[in-house]
């Protein structure tokens, strides 16, 4: 019922680009797992063995700190319609950030969102698929458009506020990376 790859095969490719939302999962050397859901557009695969998504202004952090500290990241993506599957992504995970010289490149390859914050570059080292049996069926109506409309309420300068407020550190205590100095904790 299950199978393991070393990177994405072209079906694979076709799966992934067919789902509207997947869960990021992330975990520091100790502390709370984080798991994250993720959909507006936000995922690439750059190639068979490297995806990168666009990480938008949310009330945490806690990837970005999980990465800084631990590089494991795992990416679930799972049909909820037609066959079933579940798709598992696992590899090392580096964050870039506006500051960051590969931002630009990377950037272009999204949709243009006001408040995205960083962009995950993973290097996938193992991909496993399940049967998905259990999950159960939902019907894709549409991209929530909250998360849009109060970033582009606030504007970058609200942004970077709501950055400095609320995205430096994680529930755990533990630095971001958000801003390149972030002595002003």
């Amino acid at each position: 019922m299950s199978d393991q790859y070393r990177e994405l095969s072209g079906k694979l490719i076709d799966f992934i680009q067919a789902q509207q939302m997947f869960f990021i999962g992330t975990a520091g050397a100790e502390g709370f797992v984080n798991v994250s859901p993720k959909g507006m557009d936000s995922l690439r695969i750059i190639s068979p063995g490297e995806v990168a998504w666009l990480n938008l202004t949310g009330s945490g952090n806690e990837s970005a700190a999980h990465v800084l500290e631990n590089r494991r990241m795992t990416i679930m993506f799972c049909s909820f319609d037609k066959q079933p599957l579940i798709l598992r992504l696992y590899g090392e995970a580096e964050v870039i950030h506006p500051r960051d010289d590969e931002w630009q490149a990377l950037f272009a390859l999204f949709p243009a969102h006001a408040g995205a914050r960083q962009i995950f570059r993973m290097q996938i080292s193992l991909v496993v698929t399940s049967c998905g049996y259990a999950v159960p069926y939902y019907e894709f109506k549409g991209e929530r458009q909250t998360l849009a409309n109060w970033a582009v309420k606030r504007g970058e300068q609200g942004i970077e506020q709501y950055w400095r407020d609320k995205n430096q550190v994680s529930m755990d205590g533990k630095d971001t990376g958000i801003f390149p100095d972030q002595s002003n904790l």
